[in-house]
């Protein structure tokens, strides 16, 4: 896992469904990314604001891994980084794979603790049509595969650019896998 590193950063401090690539974000403990329209205690999604604006954000941070971009290009769908909405584009490590509450070290100072898997949503289909069906997968027992990222919440503040190493801190045993927040 010592390979791992972000590859792109990316915010936007409107409402939208992909993100401008950025140079550097700067991530604020408690809250998100700075300027970021999902940055926040409480939730910002809109479809959870309308359901429980008082619920605590548990979707601080997206993070997605940039072999899913590979896997879709090869099924004829070109998706960036930041076009999905995340803020943190990865490579190298197994996002989807991690536990809940893994911490993720970013750059010299920032670490994210993953929350949970992100839904996919019908937006995708919007974006390119087809692409939903290519982030939902069934594993060998049937069983629902989201592959659209994982989301966090920012335990400890820092700038975070392209390029940085990513450090992985497991939480103690037994791991529970990642569920949709």
């Amino acid at each position: 896992m010592s390979s791992a590193t972000v590859t792109t950063v990316s915010s936007n401090g409107v409402y939208s469904f992909t993100k401008p690539n950025r140079d550097t974000i700067t991530l604020l403990a408690g809250l998100g990314v700075e300027g970021d329209v999902h940055a926040g205690v409480t939730v910002k999604h809109r479809s959870r604001v309308a359901k429980d604006p008082t619920a605590p954000n548990l979707r601080q941070v997206h993070l997605i891994h940039a072999e899913l971009f590979d896997e879709v290009a090869a099924a004829g769908f070109e998706v960036a980084p930041g076009a999905l909405g995340e803020n943190v584009t990865t490579r190298g490590l197994d996002l989807l794979g991690l536990p809940t509450g893994t911490r993720l070290h970013l750059g010299a100072d920032a670490v994210v603790e993953v929350t949970g898997l992100r839904n996919p949503c019908v937006q995708i289909d919007a974006y390119r049509h087809g692409l939903l069906k290519q982030l939902l997968g069934r594993d060998e027992a049937g069983q629902l595969v989201r592959k659209a990222g994982i989301m966090g919440v920012v335990l400890n503040g820092g700038e975070v650019r392209p390029g940085d190493a990513i450090r992985v801190e497991l939480p103690a045993e037994p791991h529970r896998p990642l569920e949709k927040v």
